[in-house]
């Protein structure tokens, strides 16, 4: 089948609706004519989306629709969550944020404790982080790093726009009594959970105030680590 510049960018439309997760441009080629400028394509979609209730979102090497910043307000459902992630959780998730790939002992040298399997399980079972490879060193350790599921989360388009320190002292998270965790990932935090942090016997736990377009299947996670 012969396809026209219109009918090229309605199959993009329509992969992207028909996806649940981000597409990435290599994805898309599978389905687009040979020869096709596919990420000009997409731009050209994301402007035709740019004023509407849903805009087109590159996120890394990919692309997904979101519900339009502006509405969020409007579309919001007021659902309290309880999620319990620990304080080494947290920590780890800030480290191989701004660090990665970085590999376990690095980790536990920055954090200075050993941390526990779970803690990596966790933060695998949620999809933010993921194996980049392995350091070729003695005993090859595995690497880690963050996804485009954990971008996704903390509305970023890449690792470059986490905050760096001097955001974090504009904001007030960095200061002496402020965990790493909280310095690292604060910000991003209050973006997507909108709700009180404390801790207690090494857990942080978070109120969440949901939107409507950050509601997952498994919005009940529970995930308890006791190497804080």
């Amino acid at each position: 089948m012969t396809m026209n510049h219109f009918d090229k960018i309605r199959l993009l439309e329509a992969l992207l609706f028909a996806s649940d997760n981000p597409v990435t441009t290599k994805d898309f080629s599978y389905h687009m004519p040979e020869g096709t400028d596919t990420e000009a394509l997409l731009l050209e979609l994301s402007d035709l989306y740019s004023n509407r209730g849903v805009n087109l979102l590159k996120i890394d090497k990919a692309w997904a629709f979101r519900t339009a910043a502006d509405l969020a307000e409007e579309l919001k459902i007021e659902k309290t969550v309880r999620r319990r992630l620990s304080r080494a959780a947290l920590e780890t998730l800030s480290i191989i944020a701004y660090h990665q790939p970085v590999t376990r002992p690095e980790i536990e040298e920055i954090r200075g404790v050993q941390i526990s399997r779970g803690t990596i399980d966790t933060l695998l079972e949620l999809g933010w982080i993921e194996l980049k490879g392995r350091r070729q060193i003695p005993g090859r350790p595995s690497t880690w790093g963050t996804t485009v599921a954990f971008l996704d989360q903390f509305g970023l388009e890449t690792t470059k726009d986490l905050p760096g320190i001097d955001e974090l002292k504009a904001s007030g998270l960095l200061d002496s009594r402020a965990s790493l965790a909280s310095e690292a990932m604060g910000a991003s935090m209050e973006v997507d959970q909108q709700g009180p942090l404390d801790s207690e016997e090494g857990e942080a736990g978070v109120e969440v105030n949901t939107s409507i377009d950050h509601i997952e299947a498994d919005d009940t996670v529970s995930a308890e680590d006791q190497d804080a």
